[in-house]
């Protein structure tokens, strides 16, 4: 089996960067394999990699720290283009004889970079509109975030770039093979970073870009077609956009060997049910049993409030009822999962200090033991950018693959304490119009989660020329790049009133509407 997009790959080690996801996540956009391991990694294996460039991440500690990361020789001896981001770059000087300080101007946040236009640099496209004149029409913003800078180059090296503080951001070697930047350019706020990493991994590292969707899904095919043989094939359907580009390659690959469970546990939004069905079942001809298990997983939870063990066993009630009805199945000899790269990641977190942690959640986690059925992940090495471009790729409907992100244990947590088909009901035809108006006003795709929430309290309130006694709604909106932090998003009032309007309306049983305008942190994005 050809595995050419695999050919050119780039290698990220790991020193405790927050941000080293997206280091990863803008190679990716470059059309070009990355793959993300702790800093700890082994010579042989950094060898065995066989990388076209390595990507040192920042980190939080100084290089003069008792017990600090160094750098590893192994990454050197590669002869490999090198390049060091923030911690990276102290890590590449103080190898080769520079020093590194603590700054008295310490830098956090953004600072204009200076370049002499005179100066050669390997980075043509993101230096471009950046120079040393007072009057440069493109100043260039960039994102710092370190207190120690270098203060002594190391005689091989020469400075790209200062910050106008006067601080060395940019270093190279006279060969133009090692890099170093102060600053983190994978992060929105510097402004032309995706720029520097194109021009590192295009340029520096001389990838042609094999990493694509089309690659990705026909490998995948080609990949799942020599595991499975002439087995039988098992996938929790949810509805959701991973389970959904799973469920389509997998169909592609081996059509009627795949059966999808699909399990209706009555906390999903409205007519979701169907929709996963018309989708799935109608139009692609997909294989689906649709189990509808709303009683069971409302009796289990009647009297129980507390948000964790509300997840535990919406989780556990979801195993049984799939376990069920796997059983039925005969000759399955494996289980998919829409694992994607962010879960193995997190996964690594338990073998590394410095292994990034990013929250995920799996449907049927712990099903593959308990059933005694080989995993097959096809999605495995994607983030979730590349998972919707795949899902495109594959011709599901962009209103699936671009919807929010949608928990786990569904309503559920969106209805705060003990979960009620009434408070469900109430919950689904209010985020149904929040949803409509979203869409209808062009707000839905500048929020990058959006939704109601159900509060289980009672407030008084006048409906024509009478008194209500009725529930209220929250709605929620952010705006985020990793969810690691968010920002509520600055709705219109008038959308905002037309919305309450509706909700209050044409939703019996609610009575008032609020917005939440709570940031991540202190907050979180869902309520529970």
């Amino acid at each position: 089996m050809s595995d050419a997009i695999h050919d050119e790959k780039i290698l990220i080690l790991d020193y405790g960067s927050q941000y080293t996801q997206l280091i990863a996540r803008r190679v990716r956009e470059a059309h070009v394999y990355s793959e993300i391991h702790p800093h700890t990694l082994s010579a042989a294996a950094i060898q065995a990699f066989n990388p076209k460039g390595v990507i040192l991440s920042g980190g939080h500690r100084s290089v003069y720290d008792a017990g600090a990361p160094d750098l590893n020789p192994a990454v050197l001896a590669l002869g490999v283009p090198v390049l060091g981001i923030c911690y990276g770059m102290h890590l590449l000087a103080r190898h080769y004889g520079g020093v590194v300080q603590p700054s008295n101007k310490r830098e956090y946040g953004h600072a204009t970079l200076l370049h002499d236009p005179q100066q050669p640099t390997p980075f043509p496209s993101f230096f471009k509109h950046v120079s040393l004149q007072a009057t440069r029409p493109w100043p260039n913003k960039v994102w710092m975030s370190h207190g120690d800078h270098v203060t002594q180059l190391p005689h091989s090296f020469r400075v790209l770039a200062h910050s106008d503080s006067g601080i060395i951001a940019a270093i190279g070697s006279r060969d133009d093979r090692l890099v170093g930047v102060q600053f983190h350019p994978e992060v929105n706020h510097t402004e032309n970073g995706e720029q520097l990493i194109d021009d590192f991994v295009r340029t520096l590292c001389g990838c042609r870009g094999l990493w694509t969707a089309t690659g990705v899904i026909e490998r995948e095919i080609a990949l799942a077609r020599q595991k499975v043989g002439s087995d039988h094939v098992i996938l929790g359907l949810s509805g959701g956009v991973d389970s959904a580009v799973t469920a389509a390659i997998l169909h592609r690959a081996i059509g009627p060997q795949l059966t999808c469970i699909f399990v209706d546990n009555g906390l999903l939004r409205l007519n979701e049910g169907d929709e996963v069905m018309a989708t799935f079942a109608q139009h692609l001809g997909v294989k689906v049993i649709r189990v509808a298990a709303e009683e069971r997983f409302l009796s289990r939870l009647q009297g129980v409030s507390d948000p964790e063990k509300k997840r535990k066993i919406i989780g556990h009630t979801f195993i049984d009822v799939f376990e069920e009805e796997a059983k039925k199945i005969t000759g399955a000899r494996w289980l998919a999962q829409g694992t994607i790269y962010p879960d193995v990641i997190e996964s690594a977190g338990a073998q590394s200090a410095t292994a990034t942690t990013i929250k995920s959640h799996h449907n049927v986690g712990g099903l593959p033991e308990k059933m005694g059925l080989a995993l097959l992940e096809p999605l495995r090495e994607l983030f979730k950018d590349e998972v919707r471009q795949v899902g495109l790729a594959l011709g599901l409907p962009p209103r699936m693959i671009h919807r929010h992100p949608f928990p786990g244990p569904g309503l559920g947590v969106r209805i705060l304490g003990e979960v009620r088909k009434e408070y469900a009901d109430l919950l689904r035809r209010a985020d149904a119009i929040y949803m409509e108006e979203l869409y209808s006003s062009g707000h839905y795709h500048k929020t990058d989660q959006a939704f109601a929430v159900f509060l289980p309290v009672k407030s008084v309130g006048v409906m024509g020329d009478g008194r209500s006694y009725d529930y209220v709604i929250a709605l929620r909106a952010v705006e985020t790049k990793d969810y690691m932090t968010a920002a509520y998003y600055p709705m219109p009032h008038e959308l905002l009133g037309r919305i309450a309007r509706r909700i209050i309306n044409e939703v019996k049983g609610i009575n008032r509407v609020t917005y939440d305008i709570t940031s991540k942190p202190p907050g979180t994005i869902e309520w529970e």
